[in-house]
C-alpha cells in the first residue's frame, strides 16, 4: 500500500498567506483531506462547509413537509458524492528516498540512462534465472521484462527519439514525451502484477528522463473514481526510491511534481460532472487552492460587476443558466520585483452547454461538461506557477458561465454590444464560447500601467471544425505574431502536447458582416475554426496574441493517461513555453 503523502500545497506551506488557513483538519479524515482547509476569503462559501441545519418544520403543511424531506435527502444524496475531491498530491511524493530489504515477490524497475549500458547485462546475470539468460542478453528491447530469482524486474532504457524528419519534427514524439508515455504502460504492467512494494532504481539517467519519468508516473498514478471513492493511491505500491551513484536530484523530481500535480488539477476538473462543477463551486475552488498563495489575488466579477463593465456578450451567454455568469481575475505578482510586464492567460469556462436554442443533438452534448477544457487548462497553470515561484508577473481570467434553455436565454437574430463596443447579431447560440471569451479578452488588453500585458493566449473548447481538421491529438494554433507562434509550436512538440499553427486568413472576415450589427459571432459553412479565431482577433487591439483551440478530451487510454476522460490539454505545453521565455 502506497504511503500516505502530503499534499503539494502543504509541501509548500511557506508559500501561503497563513491568515487564511484554518489550521484544524477535519477529525477522522484522510491525509489528503487533512490538509490545512483553505478559505475562500470573499461572501461565497466554501466547498467543504457543513450544509446548513434544517429549519423548524412545526408549521408547515404536510405537503410542504414532504417537499422539505425530499430536498434534504436530495442534498444528502449529492453531499455523499463527495464529488469535488480536489488532490493537489503527487503520487511520487510518498516515494521512500532509502534503501529497503528485498523480499520475494518484492518488484524491482530500473531505469537506466542509454540502452546497453553494462549494467543491463549486469542486472540480468544477477537476477534472472539460467535458462532467461541467453535470450534477455540478446535482447534490443528498450523495456525487459522477466521473472527473476526474488521477483518481477522491468529494465527500461529508452532510446533516443529517431529525429525530426518531416514538418520541421513538430508533429512528431519529443524525447520527453516517449519516455512520460512508456513510463504509463510500464506501470500499468507492474499494477497488474498485484506487487505491494516496488523499488526504482535510476542508473545514469539525465535531468530530462528523471523529470519525464516522474512527471509520466504522476499522470499515471490520477484515476477519477478511485479519487472520488476515497481510494486516492492507496491500491498503488510503495515505492522505494534511489540512484545508484550519488543523490537524487530532489528539486528535478519537486518540479516534475509541480507539472504533474497541476496537469491533474486540470484533468479532474473536466471529469467533474455539471452538476457538481459550474460558474459558483469554480469561484470557489479559486478562492480555496489558489487565493491562499502569497503571491496571487483573486477578483471575481459578479452578475452586477459584468453589467456594470458593458460585459454584454457574456452575459447574454449565461443568463439562462441555473448559476450565473462570471469572470474571474487571479492576479499573480511575484515576491522578486521586476519591470517585466505581465503575461495574460484567458480561458473558456462554459460548465455546461447545451448550444443553447441552437440546440445540440444528444449525441453532441454528451460531453459538454468538458466545455470549460480552457479554463482548466488556465486553473491548472495557475496554480503551477504559484508552486514553481514563477520570475514574472501573470493574469489569468476565466470567463464561467453555462449556456442553458430557459426563457431568459438569448437568441438567434439578437443583437448585444460587446464590452469593447462593438454590436454583435447572433446567429448562432452554439457560438457561444467566443462570446465569453471576447468580453475576457478585452479586459485582459485594456489594462494599463505595470498591469498592461506584454502579450495574451486563450485557450478554449471552442470549434468542432478543429478537430475535423487536425483530430483529437492537435490542438488548433491561431496567432497574429510569427515570433509568439513560433515559440508555441515548439514547446508543444517539447511538451508531447502538439499543435498546429493555422492561417487567420482575413477574407474570411467579410462572410461575418451584418445588415443589422458590426458583425455576427459565427458563419454556416466551411473554415468554422478560422472564422472563430478571426471574430476572437477583433478583441485583442493588436495586442501579440495566441488562441489554442484545444479538445481537452482523452477519448481512450492511452500512454501515461489510464483512462478516458480529462486530459489535462495545454497545460504542459504551456508550462514549456513559460520556462523557455525570458
Amino acid at each position: 500500500m502506497a504511503k500516505k503523502s502530503k499534499s503539494i500545497i502543504e509541501k509548500n506551506s511557506s508559500r501561503i498567506n497563513s491568515s487564511k488557513i484554518d489550521k484544524k483538519a477535519k477529525k477522522g479524515s484522510s491525509s489528503d483531506e487533512a490538509r490545512a482547509s483553505l478559505k475562500s476569503g470573499s461572501k461565497s462559501q466554501s466547498l467543504t462547509k457543513k450544509a446548513p441545519p434544517k429549519k423548524s418544520l412545526k408549521s408547515t403543511k404536510v405537503s410542504g413537509l414532504k417537499k422539505a424531506k425530499l430536498e434534504e435527502q436530495k442534498k444528502s444524496s449529492i453531499k455523499s458524492m463527495n464529488p469535488l475531491k480536489i488532490q493537489l498530491t503527487a503520487w511520487t511524493s510518498s516515494f521512500e528516498k532509502t534503501n529497503f530489504k528485498f523480499e520475494d515477490g518484492d518488484g524491482k524497475l530500473y531505469l537506466i540512462g542509454e540502452p546497453n549500458h553494462p549494467k543491463v547485462h549486469q542486472i540480468i546475470d544477477e537476477q534472472a534465472l539460467d535458462f532467461q539468460k541467453s535470450s534477455l542478453m540478446n535482447s534490443n528491447k528498450e523495456l525487459i521484462y522477466f521473472q527473476g530469482l526474488q521477483g518481477p524486474v522491468w529494465i527500461f532504457s529508452p532510446s533516443e527519439s529517431a529525429g525530426r524528419v518531416s514538418h520541421g519534427g513538430r508533429l512528431e514524439e519529443s524525447y520527453y514525451a516517449k519516455i512520460r508515455d512508456q513510463v504509463g504502460s510500464l506501470m500499468s504492467s507492474v499494477k497488474s502484477g498485484g506487487l505491494k512494494r516496488l523499488a526504482i532504481e535510476l542508473v545514469n539517467t539525465s535531468e530530462e528522463q528523471e523529470n519525464a519519468f516522474y512527471v509520466g508516473a504522476n499522470l499515471w498514478a490520477y484515476n477519477y473514481k478511485s479519487l472520488i471513492d476515497g481510494k486516492g493511491f492507496s491500491d498503488l505500491p510503495q515505492v522505494y526510491l534511489r540512484k545508484e551513484a550519488g543523490n537524487l536530484d530532489l528539486d528535478c523530481l519537486q518540479k516534475a511534481e509541480q507539472v504533474a500535480v497541476a496537469t491533474n488539477l486540470s484533468r479532474h476538473l473536466v471529469n467533474l460532472p455539471p452538476n457538481y462543477l459550474n460558474p459558483s463551486t469554480m469561484v470557489n475552488l479559486v478562492h480555496e487552492y489558489l487565493a491562499p498563495f502569497k503571491t496571487m489575488s483573486v477578483e471575481v466579477w459578479d452578475e452586477k460587476r459584468l453589467e456594470k463593465e458593458g460585459m454584454g456578450l457574456h452575459l447574454s451567454v449565461g443568463r439562462g443558466g441555473e448559476h450565473p455568469p462570471c469572470l474571474i481575475r487571479i492576479r499573480y505578482r511575484p515576491k522578486s520585483k521586476n519591470t517585466l510586464k505581465p503575461i495574460a492567460f484567458v480561458g473558456k469556462g462554459i460548465t455546461f452547454d447545451t448550444g443553447g436554442y441552437d440546440i445540440k443533438p444528444s449525441s453532441g452534448m454528451r460531453l459538454m461538461k468538458k466545455d470549460m477544457g480552457g479554463s482548466a487548462c488556465i486553473m491548472g497553470l495557475a496554480l503551477w506557477t504559484a508552486l514553481s515561484h514563477y520570475h514574472r508577473p501573470m493574469d489569468f481570467y476565466l470567463a464561467m458561465a453555462e449556456n442553458m434553455i430557459d426563457a431568459k436565454s438569448f437568441r438567434p437574430s439578437d443583437v448585444v454590444t460587446a464590452r469593447n463596443g462593438m454590436k454583435v447579431e447572433i446567429h448562432n447560440t452554439d457560438a457561444e464560447g467566443r462570446l465569453v471569451l471576447a468580453d475576457a479578452l478585452d479586459v485582459a488588453v485594456t489594462e494599463t500601467g505595470v498591469n498592461e500585458p506584454q502579450m495574451v493566449i486563450n485557450v478554449a473548447t471552442l470549434t468542432g471544425a478543429i478537430k475535423v481538421a487536425l483530430g483529437a491529438d492537435i490542438s488548433g494554433l491561431f496567432s497574429n505574431d510569427d515570433s509568439l507562434a513560433e515559440d508555441l509550436n515548439e514547446a508543444g512538440y517539447l511538451a508531447g502536447e502538439l499543435n498546429w499553427r493555422m492561417p487567420l486568413f482575413s477574407k474570411y472576415n467579410s462572410g461575418m458582416s451584418s445588415p443589422f450589427a458590426d458583425v455576427v459571432n459565427a458563419i454556416d459553412g466551411f473554415g468554422g475554426a478560422i472564422t472563430a479565431a478571426l471574430f476572437l482577433e477583433k478583441f485583442v487591439k493588436n495586442k501579440p496574441w495566441a488562441h489554442l483551440d484545444i479538445y481537452a478530451w482523452n477519448d481512450r487510454a492511452g500512454g501515461a493517461l489510464t483512462s478516458p476522460g480529462g486530459n489535462g490539454q495545454g497545460v504542459q505545453s504551456l508550462v514549456q513555453f513559460l520556462q523557455k521565455i525570458n
